[in-house]
């Protein structure tokens, strides 16, 4: 692990002290986690994004996932 300085907010540093106090970790460890957490929205995003430009390039064409409609349906 590396040792970084960063330059917060006072007031998101006493909400981060109360809920790390809450959940019974660290400043360190709580930060590790929220910045995980937004790598992989901004990897979600990135990825819906492709997903929206490649159907916009390739539109679905009419009754193209008809054949998948009975697979569907769930029989009781």
């Amino acid at each position: 692990m590396k040792t970084i300085q960063m330059t917060l907010d006072e007031k998101l540093i006493d909400e981060v002290d109360i809920t790390v106090k809450k959940i019974g970790t660290t400043r360190s460890a709580f930060t590790r986690t929220a910045l995980k957490h937004e790598l992989e929205n901004i990897k979600i995003k990135e990825l819906e994004k492709k997903q929206i430009e490649g159907y916009k390039r390739k539109p679905v064409k009419n009754k193209e996932f008809d054949v998948w409609e009975k697979e569907q349906v769930w029989n009781e």
